[in-house]
């Protein structure tokens, strides 16, 4: 399984059997991005909530891609009133897919479309592909449950926010990893915009300090996970 980082939230996961997953596909209006959502594909397109910055692209590689959309079940009914298909999930909820397991959880953030609809509840997934259990916490202040996320799914990696103002922070993220305990942490959701402007490598040497590890994945980087 590989793993690319586009900024933001938006990540590329392409499991060992080819099938390629988007994450929050945010690209054309991120200015951090190294590419356009024109240069990707999406077998199945994951959003943890609906807001821009999120949602993003999703539409347009969709459409092109002809993609499955993966979210809680008020946000895929708005994918398929777009004419999208969509599969309906929801926080706790599990199931099997070609490419390996995904299942919701909870997230301390907010759920509006650009076209100011609500959609749901925001999530983080929990993805277990090709052996590895890789956790996406979308946007999300800390929240004690993440000791129980990481206590009945190991996890190899923990995606999470540090970029604070509409999420965790520093200092809130370092517990975040400390509760869940992942084998590896990576951090997103910074440096996008100017209220989100904040230091990964200081996240990592904070990391490291608990006794832990972090990884810094550089805009556009992936790594074989």
């Amino acid at each position: 399984m590989r793993l690319r980082y586009f900024s933001h939230s938006a990540v590329q996961i392409t499991a060992n059997n080819g099938k390629v997953l988007l994450i929050d596909p945010f690209l054309d209006g991120n200015p951090t991005s190294p590419v356009k959502s024109d240069e990707v594909k999406a077998d199945y397109i994951i959003l943890t909530h609906a807001h821009g910055d999120h949602l993003g692209d999703s539409f347009k590689i969709a459409e092109r891609c002809g993609s499955l959309f993966i979210c809680v079940n008020e946000l895929a009914n708005y994918c398929a009133s777009k004419g999208f298909n969509a599969h309906n999930m929801h926080i706790g909820g599990a199931r099997n897919f070609d490419f390996g397991r995904i299942k919701f959880t909870i997230a301390h953030h907010g759920s509006v479309t650009p076209d100011n609809q609500y959609a749901g509840e925001p999530a983080g997934v929990v993805l277990t592909i090709d052996g590895k259990s890789l956790y996406h916490t979308g946007d999300t202040g800390l929240f004690y449950d993440m000791k129980l996320i990481g206590e009945m799914t190991p996890l190899d990696y923990m995606l999470l926010p540090i970029g604070d103002n509409y999420t965790m922070g520093i200092e809130d993220a370092v517990k975040a990893v400390e509760l869940a305990k992942p084998k590896t942490a990576i951090p997103i959701h910074y440096n996008t915009f100017s209220v989100i402007e904040n230091d990964p490598e200081l996240f990592k040497s904070r990391v490291e300090k608990i006794g832990l590890t972090c990884k810094v994945l550089k805009f556009g980087e992936e790594i074989e996970l």
